[in-house]
């Protein structure tokens, strides 16, 4: 084996890493520097058994001896300290019971401009939000016929005065076209009697060719077993 696993602590640092086994202390110290921050000439070594086991199995004191003297093995503990902790700095990064905590209270915070609330105030954001002009609308009632898309049908265009055409369902649901919003159905008209091919102000619902599609409410269409109409060449 020509390098070793070693667990390396100081008191603000833990960490793993792989030494060459020829190295010597004094070599090991100045690459522990980078590690813990202390100087090589401060550093005091132990070797222990492990992180869980602290059991000190070696003082590595003499810096000309190769790490391999003292038959380190992976998994073992390098504890590092510094010979004058007073100079170390230890814990001057991680004890923060001596930080003095900034404190304000909720009347200060409310009054000041530079913070978050202040900013949801100028913009009008979260519960600063001017209230919905309009309430919430609700869910679509659940449709009140069974007209399916594919279906056969027939299509009152005349308000009740026996102008019937028939078609096919080709579209069931909402759209974005028309003021009072519910359901439309889109219809392919066996005749060139609609007044689009599918689509309306831009949006396509579904595809047809042009003047046999159109959309109407449920109450205007009738389904059931409606063969399709022969147009008479002559009539036209």
């Amino acid at each position: 084996m020509s390098s070793v696993k070693l667990h390396v602590s100081s008191p603000d640092t833990f960490s793993e890493r792989s030494y060459d086994l020829s190295i010597t202390i004094e070599q090991l110290k100045r690459k522990l520097e980078t590690v813990t921050g202390f100087p090589p000439g401060a550093q005091l070594l132990t070797l222990c058994r492990s992180e869980s086991d602290q059991t000190v199995i070696r003082q590595l004191d003499d810096d000309t001896k190769a790490l391999a003297f003292y038959s380190p093995e992976n998994g073992m503990l390098v504890k590092v300290l510094h010979k004058d902790p007073a100079k170390s700095m230890t814990g001057q990064y991680t004890d923060v019971s001596q930080v003095e905590k900034f404190e304000i209270t909720p009347e200060e915070y409310e009054r000041r401009q530079d913070t978050v609330l202040a900013y949801k105030k100028a913009h009008k954001m979260g519960r600063f939000a001017p209230a919905a002009e309009h309430p919430p609308s609700t869910p679509p009632a659940a449709p009140s016929h069974h007209i399916v898309v594919g279906s056969r049908c027939e299509v009152d265009l005349s308000g009740g005065e026996g102008l019937v055409k028939r078609g096919t369902v080709r579209f069931v649901g909402s759209t974005q076209f028309g003021k009072t919003g519910g359901e439309w159905i889109g219809v392919e008209y066996d005749e060139p009697v609609g007044k689009n091919d599918g689509s309306v102000e831009g949006v396509r619902y579904f595809t047809c060719t042009p003047k046999h599609g159109g959309f109407v409410r449920a109450d205007k269409v009738k389904v059931g077993d409606f063969p399709e109409e022969l147009i008479d060449v002559e009539e036209m």
